[in-house]
C-alpha cells in the first residue's frame, strides 16, 4: 500500500486540477504531511520550475498544428452506469422504493377505509392472540348467542347474520375495548375463524355512521376481517388468511342448509 501511494504521489500532476482521481489526491496529501514531506515539496518545486522553463521554449508553427486541439487526451468522465450501480446509490434507491411502497400501500388502504375500519383492525390483532381456552366455553349455534348477549349483558342488536348463524361455537366473551365500548367475541369450531360484534363508529358530533349491507374488508397481522353494519352494530367475521380465503364463507350456504340439500 505504501509503495502504491508513493507511486501515485510521484506521478501526480503538478496542476492539481479537480479531475484528479481520489486515490491520487489522498496519496499527495499523505506525502505532504509524512516524513518525506521535504523531499516531496522539493521534487514538486523542481517539476514546476521545469514546466515553467518548457513554457518559454518557442514552438514552430508546424509543431503548433499538432496541438491545435487542446483535448488530445480527453479527461476521464464518470459514466452514468458506473454511478447508477454504485452500492451506496443502490442502497439509497432500494430504501426509497421500500418507503414509497409502504406509503402507497397505506394510502391505498386508507382510501378504501370505512367508518369503524380502525376498530376492526384492532380486533383483528386481538383475534390473532386469542386462544379458545381464554373464552367462556359455550357450544351452541352462533346465532343462539344473540339472546345470551341481550339477557346477560343487555346488548341490543348484537345479532349474528344468517351466513354464520348455524356455525358451531367453542366459546364466547364480552369485554371492553380501549374506548370503553362493549365488544362480543365468538370463537367458532371452524378452524382459524372468530366473530366480533361491536358498536359502529361515530363522528365528532356523536352521530353514528350509516349502516351498510355489503361486506367490507380489513387486514391486519395476517388476518382478514369481513365487516357489515346493521342497526348501529358492526359484525365482523375474522379469519387467518387473505380476503380470498374468507370470501367463500360470505356467499356459501350455512351448514344446516347444506345438510338439508
Amino acid at each position: 500500500m505504501r509503495r502504491r501511494e508513493a507511486t501515485l504521489a510521484d506521478a501526480a500532476p503538478i496542476t492539481e486540477k479537480p479531475g484528479t482521481d481520489r486515490a491520487t489526491r489522498i496519496s499527495v496529501t499523505k506525502s505532504r504531511k509524512g516524513k518525506d514531506a521535504d523531499r516531496f515539496a522539493a521534487r514538486h518545486a523542481f517539476d514546476r520550475s521545469l514546466a515553467a522553463l518548457v513554457q518559454t521554449i518557442p514552438v514552430t508553427p508546424d509543431i503548433a498544428e499538432w496541438f491545435a486541439n487542446e483535448n488530445l487526451v480527453p479527461g476521464g468522465k464518470r459514466r452514468w452506469r458506473k454511478i447508477l450501480f454504485n452500492p451506496a446509490v443502490l442502497s439509497i434507491a432500494l430504501a426509497a422504493a421500500v418507503i414509497a411502497g409502504v406509503f402507497a400501500y397505506r394510502v391505498h388502504e386508507r382510501l378504501h377505509d370505512f367508518p369503524g375500519a380502525e376498530n376492526a383492525r384492532k380486533l383483528l390483532t386481538i383475534a390473532a392472540s386469542t386462544r379458545s381456552v381464554l373464552l367462556d366455553p359455550v357450544k351452541v349455534d352462533a346465532g343462539a348467542l344473540s339472546d345470551l348477549f341481550f339477557m346477560k349483558y343487555r346488548l341490543e342488536n348484537f345479532d349474528v347474520p344468517r351466513e354464520f348463524a348455524d356455525f358451531k361455537t367453542l366459546g364466547c366473551r364480552v369485554f371492553d375495548d380501549d374506548e370503553a365500548h362493549r365488544v362480543a367475541q365468538i370463537y367458532l369450531v371452524e378452524k382459524h375463524m372468530q366473530l366480533f360484534l361491536f358498536p359502529a363508529a361515530k363522528d365528532e358530533k356523536g352521530v353514528t355512521a350509516p349502516d351498510f349491507s355489503d361486506w367490507r374488508f380489513v387486514e391486519q397481522e395476517g388476518w382478514t376481517g369481513a365487516v357489515r353494519q346493521k342497526n348501529g352494530i358492526c359484525f365482523m367475521a375474522a379469519s387467518r388468511g387473505t380476503e380470498k380465503d374468507l370470501t367463500p364463507y360470505l356467499a356459501a350456504k350455512s351448514p344446516v342448509e347444506e345438510r338439508g340439500h
